[in-house]
């Protein structure tokens, strides 16, 4: 055993948060779960984002409240007509903005193409569904839903144990705590709405492409050496995948699995409106990669990203 070892032994490895992800075609996608810390961190940058955009709305919505007040000496009563509707409607509005800054935040960006919220995506990490498909709005929604359960009402029970509340709220302090530290107790780091929406939370992948796999030049023309065929692809059969499904297919040929490259022809010979033939997946394969790869880095030297085939 080395010395690092020994210091170290109860210290988390990296390969403990190793998964894989088999997308709805059967391709088996590895993944590494994002660490309890870096969600930690993730999420008090999101609420420290939320509290200063909490206090920006109240501060511009009070001066322009208090400015209606002066105008009237204080008086509400002389708050007549418009003026008095004007009021009414800060204050509905202040309450709009609250509810959106505590659920409508997560939400947005959740299910925003990226599926990261800006604390996510400043740790590096994103929300990803348990069953390869694409992350819904109802994932989204319940993992988000839940939040109050494991993070509002603890807090709020835990200010009436402070403030001299009785065994209830202790009680109520303890079951909420279950719910608080869920992510503590299991393998896989789900928090309870992640368990009830289907999610999990990973490292994402680097913003930059990774250096283009070598596919020689049959792939470079687009010309199979065993049939002779040319694979041309154009725009709109180019633009229906992402960065993602790039990288998809570069895993899978790597592997050079015979049944995943069928079964991955197949699916983007459907999906682009082609016959699928057989015994040439992995030259048109290899042609598609180098086509999607060559259109997707042009799109990003002009400051556009596809992230996947559902942005």
């Amino acid at each position: 055993m080395s010395e690092h070892a020994v210091k170290n032994p109860g210290r988390p490895k990296r390969s403990d948060r190793r998964r894989t992800l088999v997308t709805p075609e059967g391709i088996a996608l590895p993944l590494t779960l994002a660490s309890r810390g870096t969600r930690f961190g993730a999420l008090l940058i999101d609420l420290a984002i939320i509290l200063a955009a909490v206090i920006l709305v109240t501060v511009v919505l009070a001066y322009s409240g208090i400015g209606m007040l002066r105008s009237v000496g204080e008086d509400l009563d002389k708050l007549q007509g418009s003026a008095r509707y004007s009021l009414e409607f800060l204050i509905i509005l202040y309450i709009a903005l609250m509810f959106l800054f505590r659920h409508g935040y997560f939400l947005y960006f959740e299910l925003g193409p990226r599926g990261a919220t800006p604390g996510k995506r400043m740790t590096g990490i994103r929300v990803a569904a348990r069953d390869g498909g694409r992350l819904s709005t109802e994932m989204v929604l319940a993992r988000n839903l839940l939040r109050d359960v494991e993070l509002t009402l603890p807090l709020a029970a835990m200010a009436e144990v402070v403030g001299g509340g009785g065994i209830v709220a202790w009680a109520a302090l303890a079951w909420l705590a279950v719910f608080a530290l869920f992510p503590f107790l299991n393998h896989d780091r789900l928090r309870a709405g992640d368990l009830v929406g289907g999610t999990w939370v990973v490292e994402a992948p680097k913003s930059k492409l990774e250096a283009a796999m070598s596919t020689g030049a049959a792939a470079t023309t687009g010309t199979s050496q065993t049939t002779g065929a040319a694979y041309r692809f154009g725009e709109a059969e180019l633009a229906i995948y992402g960065e993602f499904e790039l990288q998809t297919l570069e895993r899978v040929l790597r592997e050079n699995r015979p049944e995943a490259l069928v079964a991955v022809h197949e699916a983007i010979c459907r999906k682009i409106g082609w016959n699928p033939g057989a015994g040439d997946e992995r030259a048109f394969l290899e042609a598609y990669y180098t086509q999607l790869r060559g259109r997707l880095e042009t799109g990003m030297r002009m400051g556009q990203r596809k992230a996947d085939k559902h942005a």
